[in-house]
């Protein structure tokens, strides 16, 4: 059994097999491979040997757009969205986002725009994608809201300091 080299790049389909090939396919000339040019792979390898041509996969994130708070609004609809953010549940942890600590701010402006501030429990978090969108279609279902925006912000870092102690004592962590 070979050992994968990621340098090495896998000849063409069809490459001076001419025996094995089947009829209606055309034959690449086994000249091509030995003509001094290294071979076209069928893989985009570059990002994996040219460091000079990566770019980051995303572009820098802009500051989210500050929103002016309308206090009652806010007063009115807290609730009604701390209710549906105990439904959302980290995938790794039995415990919801909200009783974790993930939830940073809540705050919705006179046109009944939501905007959740939140965390996750580390950087690289499987579910970076999944839980922002889900609290974003849970806090949009509520009557009242307009619309809902999830900030995700990484500071401060989150620690098990900000879980609530039913969340501590639920998975033993209470101090």
């Amino acid at each position: 059994m070979g050992i994968l080299n990621l340098n090495d790049v896998p000849p063409p389909l069809n490459v001076g097999d001419t025996e094995n090939a089947a009829p209606d396919t055309e034959k690449v000339p086994a000249a091509s491979v030995d003509s001094g040019t290294p071979p076209s792979s069928m893989f985009d390898t570059s990002a994996l040997t040219d460091e000079t041509k990566t770019s980051p996969v995303t572009p820098p994130a802009e500051p989210p757009t500050p929103i002016e708070v309308d206090e009652a609004k806010t007063l009115e609809l807290k609730p009604k969205i701390v209710d549906q953010l105990v439904t959302v549940f980290d995938p790794e942890i039995p415990v919801n986002i909200y009783e974790l600590g993930l939830i940073y701010d809540i705050e919705v402006d006179a046109s009944g725009l939501a905007v959740i501030q939140m965390t996750l429990t580390a950087p690289g978090c499987p579910a970076a994608i999944t839980l922002p969108a889900e609290v974003q279609g849970k806090v949009k279902s509520i009557d009242g809201v307009s619309d809902a925006r999830v900030d995700l912000v990484w500071e401060p870092p989150w620690d098990k300091d900000r879980m609530t102690d039913a969340a501590k004592l639920q998975l033993g962590m209470f101090d």
